[in-house]
Parts: structure tokens; C-alpha cells; sequence
């Protein structure tokens, strides 16, 4: 796939199936992670892999985060939590590993580990690999992070569910970049 035809039409897959990505699609995926612009050549970012039954002990993991936000959480919100991470074969968290720099600040950190997950997804388009990034509340949750085994300095950026596509991904909306786009004029 042309990278420009990747960059103009990826569109988020979120009804994904068994294979995960293999070995080889995954070393691509991660091997285009680590051409994110990084001010610094900090490399502020790693990932975790969770598939097979590490999905349903996140999905708990996840519940118990709702739980202590809301003690009261409706059970549907629970069956969403505990069944989300079920949703895909492979889950990918983008973790930002934030250091204190003399000239790279923290936030672009989060901003060089966000571009590390957009280049797993674009990587993942261009191979015909389904992704969507799914994050939300319980993604930020100190009790998700410590349960991830996170460090002090470390903050989950995204999930990013991975699979086949269960069917063929739509056609992405064209938009009109002079909706995005102005001139500053001083």
C-alpha cells in the first residue's frame, strides 16, 4: 500500500476477529512506532502486548477501576467494562514514559508517545491488520496503571485493539481540509 493512500483513507476497524497480528506484522507495526518524531531521540513511549486470557484479567482489572470511580456503577457499564478488552484478539497499550528534560517538556512526551500509537494504527491499516484506539476514563485510572505495572513517570496514552477485520472497512469521509485550515495573518 502507497503510504500516501494509508495517510488518506485509514479508517478505525472496530469489529475485529482471531488472527491477531503474527510476529512478523507485529515487529512492522512496532518497528514503525519507533519512527515517531521524538524531539530529543528520548524514545518516550513503550508498549504492552495483552491477548488470550490477560484480556479477560484486564477486563477485571478494569471493573475494579469503575468500581472504585463509581461504587454504584450500572451493570451494563460493568459488562462494557469487564467484556472491552474481549473485543479484539491483540489489545496494545501505549504507555508514555515521561522524564524530566532540560528541552523536551512532558507534554511533548505524551505528544511523541500518541504519534508511536498513530503510526502502530496507520502501519496496522497499510498491512489490511484492523485497529481502532479505544481509551476513555477508566484508561487514565491510577488503579488501571498500577494494575498495568506502570512507573510514577509512566501514563497509559491508548489501547489499541488489533485483529482481522470482521468485515471490509468503510470508505472514509471525505472532509474538507478548508473547514481545518486558515492563515494566520499577524
Amino acid at each position: 500500500m502507497e503510504a500516501l493512500d494509508a495517510l488518506l483513507n485509514r479508517v478505525s476497524v472496530p469489529r475485529l476477529i482471531d488472527p491477531a497480528p503474527d510476529a512478523a506484522q507485529r515487529e512492522i507495526l512496532f518497528s514503525a512506532a519507533l519512527r515517531a518524531p521524538d524531539h530529543g531521540q528520548l524514545r518516550p513511549f513503550r508498549f504492552l502486548t495483552i491477548e488470550g486470557a490477560a484480556r479477560e484479567q484486564m477486563g477485571e482489572l478494569l471493573v475494579q477501576a469503575l468500581k472504585i470511580s463509581d461504587a454504584q456503577a450500572p451493570q451494563p457499564a460493568v459488562d462494557k467494562a469487564r467484556l472491552g478488552p474481549l473485543r479484539a484478539p491483540l489489545v496494545v497499550v501505549v504507555i508514555a514514559k515521561l522524564q524530566d528534560h532540560f528541552k523536551v517538556p512532558k507534554q511533548e512526551q505524551r505528544i511523541t508517545a500518541g504519534c508511536a500509537a498513530h503510526a502502530v494504527i496507520m502501519a496496522a491499516y497499510a498491512m489490511g491488520v484492523g485497529a481502532v484506539w479505544r481509551t476513555g476514563d477508566l484508561s487514565y485510572s491510577a488503579h488501571v496503571a498500577k494494575g498495568l505495572g506502570l512507573a510514577a513517570d509512566e501514563e497509559v496514552v491508548a489501547f489499541l485493539y488489533l485483529g482481522t477485520p470482521q468485515n471490509p472497512p468503510r470508505v472514509a469521509a471525505k472532509l474538507d481540509t478548508a473547514d481545518f485550515v486558515s492563515a494566520w495573518q499577524g
